[in-house]
C-alpha cells in the first residue's frame, strides 16, 4: 500500500502543511444525514424507489444507533502504519452485534413482509457465533457465503463500528507512491466508487471506502483496480449530464464509477452508485466486472 498513516511524532516532522491530504476521514453524523437525504431525493420517480427508500431507512437507523450508543474510546496497541484497521486481521469487538440488534429493532416497524421475515427468521434467531461467522465471510470478501438479504444488515452494523474506529486513529497520512491504491489504506476494503471533488480539493479524485467510509486520493486516468492507464474508457447513460460515469479498463476488464461534484455538489458515493444500477447492467453487458462494492448490493456467487 502506498499511503501510510502517520504517528504523532511523524506528524510533528511533517514539513509541508499544504500537501494534498491522501486520506479524508468521514464525520459520521454528517455522512449519514447526507446519504439518507440523497437516497430519498433519488427515490423520486425512480424505478427502484422502494429499495432506495429502504436503504435510506437503514442509513437513518445507523445514525440513530450512532447517536444513542457511540463507540467508547478505544485503546489501540501497535497499530500498523499500513491498513491499521485491516478488516481481515483487526480484532473486532462484539459491540458490532449490539449495533446490529439496534438497527434491526429500528428497521422492523418500517419494513415489508420479506424484510421482516429475514430479520425474524434468520438474524434475530442466529447465535452470536453464527453472526460472527457471517461477518468474517463478508470482511474476507467471501460474499457468496452470505445471502444479500442478511449481508446488508450485517455490513451496516460492521460499517458503523469501523467508521467509529477510523475516527479514533491518527488522521494524518503520507502518500509514498501511486501503486496498490485500489483498496482502502485504512481498512483494506474495496471502494464503492470514486468522487471528483470541488472546493479545496477541486478536480481531485478520491475513492470512497465501502466499510470505514474513508476516502483516499488516486490520480485520474489510472485504473482503480490494476493501475494501468493505456486502455481506459469512460461510459455514461446520459452524455449531456454525465454526473456519473463508469471508468472501464481494457487491461483487467473491470470498471468503477466516477462521480463529479461539479455537476451536482450533493452527489453521494453510496446513494448515487445504488441509484445508477442501470449503468452497472450496461457495463456487465459489455463484459466488464465491477471492482467495487456497494453496501446495499452484494455480488452474486458467479461474480
Amino acid at each position: 500500500m502506498s499511503i501510510k498513516i502517520l504517528s504523532a511524532d511523524e506528524i510533528k516532522q511533517k514539513k509541508n502543511s499544504y500537501d494534498i491530504p491522501p486520506v479524508l476521514f468521514a464525520n459520521p453524523k454528517n455522512l449519514y444525514q447526507r446519504r439518507a437525504k440523497r437516497l430519498r431525493e433519488l427515490a423520486k420517480d425512480h424505478p427502484l424507489a422502494d429499495y432506495l427508500l429502504f436503504a435510506a431507512d437503514v442509513v437513518e437507523s445507523q445514525l440513530s444507533v450512532f447517536e444513542k450508543n457511540p463507540l467508547e474510546k478505544q485503546s489501540f496497541n501497535n497499530l500498523n502504519e499500513i491498513e491499521p484497521l485491516n478488516a481481515k486481521t483487526f480484532k473486532r469487538s462484539s459491540i458490532w452485534i449490539e449495533y446490529l440488534k439496534e438497527i434491526l429493532h429500528s428497521i422492523k416497524p418500517k419494513a415489508n413482509e420479506q424484510v421482516v421475515a429475514t430479520i425474524e427468521n434468520h438474524l434475530e434467531k442466529a447465535s452470536e457465533k453464527e453472526l460472527e461467522e457471517m461477518a468474517t465471510h463478508l470482511l474476507s470478501q467471501e460474499y457468496n457465503l452470505v445471502s444479500t438479504d442478511k449481508a446488508v444488515f450485517i455490513w451496516a452494523a460492521l460499517s458503523l463500528y469501523w467508521l467509529q474506529l477510523a475516527q479514533q486513529i491518527p488522521h494524518n497520512s503520507r502518500q509514498e507512491g501511486i501503486d496498490n491504491l485500489h483498496y482502502c489504506p485504512v481498512c483494506g476494503s474495496a471502494p464503492v466508487a470514486s468522487v471528483v471533488h470541488i472546493g479545496t480539493s477541486q478536480g481531485l479524485r478520491y475513492l470512497h471506502c465501502s466499510l470505514c467510509e474513508s476516502e483516499w486520493n488516486l490520480v485520474r486516468a489510472q485504473c482503480t483496480n490494476c493501475n494501468e492507464h493505456k486502455n481506459l474508457e469512460m461510459w455514461s447513460l446520459n452524455e449531456e449530464l454525465a454526473l456519473i460515469r463508469a471508468e472501464t479498463c481494457g487491461d483487467c476488464q473491470s470498471y468503477l464509477k466516477m462521480m463529479f461534484q461539479e455537476k451536482d455538489p450533493n452527489v453521494e458515493a453510496v446513494a448515487d452508485d445504488l441509484a445508477s444500477i442501470f449503468l452497472d447492467i450496461e457495463m456487465e453487458e459489455k463484459d466488464f466486472a465491477r471492482s467495487g462494492l456497494n453496501p446495499f448490493i452484494f455480488p452474486a456467487e458467479e461474480v
